[in-house]
């Protein structure tokens, strides 16, 4: 679903704009981009919308900046906000764990038993660092 330019460009302070835009969800004009974000100028948020909008992914209409292509990498958009995709499947793992030591525990713990939840465990931590891992780096 992506390609090489939107590779290229949403880095950084763009991948911020790009971000934002798409969290906003309403039409955004250059000055709304440079106060939302801390930019030193105008002319600085312009530059990024402009990047943006050469390689398609925002469109102007009526002087204010739309997403015409959105591009999720490690994301699911829910209404306004961005969710690491991995949530929902530590979520379902994390689940399937409380099943396990609940309503499928054996009376007598055997070593079948145990590989199975220790390998759920494993699943659980894999999910949630790459949840948490997603959030902090703020990718698209």
């Amino acid at each position: 679903m992506r390609n090489d330019k939107s590779d290229d460009v949403l880095k950084g302070t763009t991948a911020e704009v790009y971000r934002f835009i798409l969290t906003v969800g309403k039409p955004v004009g250059v000055r709304e981009v440079q106060r939302a974000l801390n930019l030193s100028s105008p002319s600085l948020a312009l530059y990024h919308l402009s990047k943006l909008e050469e390689v398609g992914l925002l469109k102007r209409e009526n002087g204010n900046y739309v997403v015409d292509k959105v591009v999720l990498d490690n994301s699911v958009k829910v209404s306004h906000f961005l969710v690491p995709r991995h949530l929902f499947y530590a979520i379902f793992t994390i689940t399937a764990f409380m099943i396990e030591l609940t309503i499928l525990r054996p009376t007598v713990i055997t070593s079948g038993y145990f590989f199975m939840a220790a390998t759920t465990a494993v699943c659980v931590a894999a999910f949630l660092f790459e949840t948490v891992r997603t959030w902090l780096k703020e990718r698209v």
